[in-house]
């Protein structure tokens, strides 16, 4: 029996972001992946808020981390563990980050790799643990104990539900999943992620987590989730503020019994990291949806740029401009303030090739209001939630394309009171 989402119910939320789907989506059991959600009661909440996921013997995994320099012992050791290329389990604390808290945070991180290895009787290195939260508070060992103690022998529990408990001040529980065929055979992607503030790309963003029953070499799988990453968790920002504990995962069990992939050459190797890419775009821009305060979700693509790097440099400006993310939640079509984030952003451009459009409607050209410029058009576009921005820099063929929100006084309200 799987456990009860009645929990999903209850879990301590703002309102439900306007932007989030209609609902959690049905995602593919992924053979030897096998889901425990406890209370550990890292915080005076009544929710599961310690997550359990065991990985059949064999498994492979990848990481990508936080460049953040005052990153969690979490990171640090995740870092290491990666190299190993194999892992059987992972544990995921909400509530407490246990980043910048020395080697008390450092103590309890081993502690629950310890604990959860003697269960599974494989090596501590195979235990991978994150933790989500306030900065500067250790870990409670006695609290992580005794929540894993629960985990270990909890009841299966549902991809949401291990959604839901990984979660902080998300809105909604977020996950994915998508499929392929290699090697004649069906194989599935799932993917949980969990994240609404501190978030911008610098590798990874946020927690998330993506599974696979695919048999894949350490090697490869690495190589794809560090391409996966780029054009999807590192391609988003909300604040331009990065994590300390950013952490993605990818986990291949090898269960679905094809030959294992060992190069991108491989057949169906394409098909697979298709599959996992499409799988982390949908989980970071979900991200993007859950935004704190978010009111719009907002596409911004940038063409014409000397390089595809500057090109998301120039984007990045964009999306993290506050003045441009106020006027985007006020409906205001001051387009003038795109053209102060490009000029401000540091990468070549030139004024008098500039041309901006919101939508499809260009607003200026050649460093110029367009003829004839209507704002109707413009206006009723800002109306909607979804919001495309466009910029084109008349230089070259580089592009790029990143997702962000408004910025609204709900951020605010949620910010200053976050440690309550």
């Amino acid at each position: 029996m799987l456990w009860a989402d009645s929990d999903y119910a209850q879990r301590i939320m703002t309102t439900r972001s306007p932007l989030a789907p209609a609902a959690f989506p049905a995602l593919p059991d992924i053979a030897g992946v096998t889901r425990r959600v406890a209370r550990a009661q890292y915080k005076n909440w009544d929710r599961c808020d310690l997550t359990y996921v065991e990985l059949t013997p064999g498994t492979t995994v990848a990481g990508v981390f936080t460049r953040n320099v005052c990153c969690s012992s979490e990171v640090e050791l995740g870092r290491e563990q990666v190299k190993g290329g194999s892992g059987r389990a992972l544990i995921v604390n909400a509530g407490n980050s246990n980043a910048f808290t020395g080697y008390r945070g450092r103590e309890a991180v081993e502690q629950i790799m310890e604990q959860v290895a003697r269960h599974l009787g494989c090596d501590a290195s195979e235990v991978f643990v994150s933790s989500t939260g306030v900065i500067g508070v250790p870990l409670p060992k006695d609290k992580a104990r005794a929540g894993v103690e629960t985990a270990l022998t909890a009841e299966p529990c549902s991809w949401e539900a291990a959604a839901d408990t990984i979660g902080t001040t998300d809105t909604f529980a977020k996950g994915s999943g998508a499929s392929a065929i290699v090697g004649g055979k069906t194989v599935h992607v799932a993917g949980i992620v969990k994240g609404s503030g501190m978030i911008a790309p610098d590798m990874a963003t946020m927690l998330g987590y993506i599974f696979t029953d695919a048999a894949v070499a350490p090697a490869l799988l690495q190589d794809m989730l560090r391409e996966a990453t780029g054009g999807s968790f590192n391609s988003i920002t909300v604040d331009s503020d990065t994590s300390t504990s950013d952490t993605v995962l990818l986990f291949a069990t090898g269960q679905v019994g094809n030959a294992p992939l060992t190069t991108r050459d491989d057949p169906g190797a394409d098909a697979l990291y298709a599959a996992i890419r499409e799988v982390a775009l949908d989980l970071a821009q979900q991200v993007v949806r859950d935004g704190e305060g978010a009111s719009k979700f907002i596409e911004i693509q940038v063409t014409g740029a000397s390089s595809d790097d500057s090109a998301k440099r120039v984007a990045l400006a964009i999306a993290n401009s506050p003045l441009v993310k106020t006027a985007i939640a006020g409906e205001d079509a001051n387009w003038g303030r795109v053209v102060m984030a490009v000029g401000k952003a540091g990468e070549p451009a030139d004024r008098d090739k500039l041309a901006i459009r919101f939508g499809d409607h260009w607003v200026a050209k050649d460093g110029l209001p367009v003829d004839g410029y209507d704002e109707a058009p413009v206006a009723a576009h800002l109306k909607g939630q979804d919001i495309r921005v466009g910029a084109d820099l008349g230089l070259g063929e580089g592009r790029a394309t990143v997702w962000t929100c408004d910025l609204t006084h709900g951020y605010i309200s949620i910010n200053a009171d976050y440690r309550s």
